[in-house]
């Protein structure tokens, strides 16, 4: 293999994705190697050298993708030439038998999403494990519920925080089947239709730590279904991420100001000396359009493409990888904003008093009360709604309520204390304890529920992880044996 010196080079390059592949490389090489050997396909001294050098290669990552990987077409072409002018083309040119550069790039892709996927589970966990405990430090904090960012309903922070909890339990969810999906074994594929030579597929994806084979070996090599899953669900992620990013930046205002956002995820102004900006968080907000670009750009890449593999699927690991990176590190910054965040519990508490949030309450007791429909309670405590008030008393109620229907309500069974008790926020809150509501009772146990299911949800990955890390040590373990 000779080094490419053409101008045009660099138009068919793509280092950074090769750099990412490395690691993975190295691995795939050191699996199809074993497995050669084992078949008899090549001599024991043969995989010994080839397998001595890989680990050279590897022991000099930063050297090799310094000085080396430029001067190839791809990571995967450098390695191997490195290794032919190590060892020579009689030993070292036996490592590709069997093999194309198509099975062997999608393998490598899989091994490092995999990865990239196992730690990001990681990180949505700690984000959930710190929105969880803010909550519970918050059952009793009253503030405003909004729909259409209007004032609603009275509610507490720790209902509130639950909801962003469960919207990042399904994305957990959503990366678990994306890593099951990735976490299969294309290699053995060759370029589509396999090979002449008896390899055994099963024992490449075992060692390499793969739950299955990708069976069918044109599908193996094409597709890329599995890159548009984990970045439709990074493209979700990254969504909920910016609901959040998008409350926490309008409660840091003047006009809300129910939190204080850490000092150190918010930056000065280069003129006005009192500003305070919640920049990361902005950021967080922003790169969720970023997400979604790169999922539009996979996509439209791989929706015209016949089988089997096309160099158009270059083009697609880039904005994994750039999607992969950018929404790890936005759950790890939302993280440390959650954990570091203040609130004013007193301001949310007298805004949660604005706005008449207790008004569906007050029509709920006036149905209760004197068994009229809700549609009609809802018209008596609109027309006192219009009139721009908080509060109103049974006086006020009567008033309307016999321009409305022709009746007062006291005629109707309503006393003066239930309407008082109506307009009470804490007995509002208290009184919504269906499933799901904002009830204290009923918070409590939503905060139980949902600690149990972080903690299946970290054992599973903890034993992940473990699954994993074994097949590379066996790996490892037989690399070290045939080098003997």
């Amino acid at each position: 293999m000779q080094k490419q010196n053409k101008p045009l080079k660099n138009y068919i390059l793509s280092l950074d994705a090769d750099k990412w592949l490395f690691h993975a490389d190295v691995l795939v090489d050191k699996a199809h190697v074993v497995m050669l050997e084992e078949q008899g396909i090549i001599k024991r001294e043969e995989a010994v050298e080839i397998l001595k050098c890989l680990t050279k290669i590897e022991e000099q990552e930063k050297d090799f993708i310094e000085h080396e990987l430029t001067s190839y077409e791809d990571v995967h072409t450098a390695i191997e030439s490195v290794l032919i002018k190590e060892i020579g083309e009689e030993i070292g040119g036996r490592m590709h038998t069997g093999r194309s550069r198509n099975d062997e790039v999608a393998t490598c892709i899989r091994i490092a999403l995999r990865e990239e996927l196992l730690e990001l589970m990681k990180e949505v966990n700690e984000l959930r494990r710190a929105i969880i405990e803010k909550a519970a430090e918050n059952v009793d904090t009253v503030m405003p519920g909004y729909t259409h960012l209007q004032h609603a309903q009275p509610t507490t922070f720790a209902h509130h925080f639950l909801a962003h909890f469960d919207a990042f339990a399904r994305d957990f969810s959503r990366v678990v089947n994306a890593y099951e999906h990735t976490n299969v074994s294309p290699l053995g594929a060759a370029a589509f239709a396999s090979t002449g030579f008896p390899i055994d597929r099963e024992k490449t994806a075992k060692i390499l730590g793969f739950d299955s084979v990708l069976e069918n070996s044109m599908d193996a090599v094409s597709t890329r279904d599995f890159v548009i899953e984990a970045i439709s669900c990074y493209a979700n992620l990254m969504t909920n991420l910016s609901r959040l990013a998008e409350e926490l930046i309008l409660w840091s205002t003047s006009e809300f100001d129910f939190v204080s956002i850490p000092a150190e995820y918010a930056t000065g102004s280069s003129i006005m000396p009192q500003k305070r900006n919640p920049d990361y968080a902005e950021l967080v907000r922003a790169r969720a359009g970023t997400i979604h670009g790169c999922l539009m750009s996979v996509l439209s890449i791989c929706k015209a493409l016949s089988y089997s593999y096309n160099r158009d699927l270059q083009e697609v690991t880039p904005h994994l990888v750039k999607a992969t990176k950018t929404t790890a590190a936005s759950v790890a910054v939302m993280k440390g904003i959650v954990e570091g965040l203040e609130l004013k519990k007193e301001e949310m508490e007298k805004k949660a008093q604005i706005g008449f949030t207790t008004a569906t309450e007050l029509a709920d007791t006036i149905v209760r009360e004197t068994d009229m429909s809700f549609r009609t309670a809802h018209k008596i405590v609109s027309s006192i709604a219009e009139k721009g008030v908080d509060k109103v008393a049974l006086k006020e109620l009567n008033e309307v309520a016999r321009a409305v229907i022709g009746k007062k309500l006291s005629e109707l069974g309503l006393t003066g204390e239930k309407v008082k008790e109506a307009m009470n926020i804490a007995l509002n809150i208290k009184k919504r304890d269906v499933k799901g509501g904002p009830a204290k009772k009923e918070v409590l146990r939503m905060l139980r529920a949902r600690k149990v299911d972080l903690d299946t949800d970290e054992k599973y990955l903890q034993a992940t992880e473990e699954r994993v890390k074994r097949s590379l040590e066996e790996l490892e373990k037989e690399v070290g044996i045939k080098k003997k």
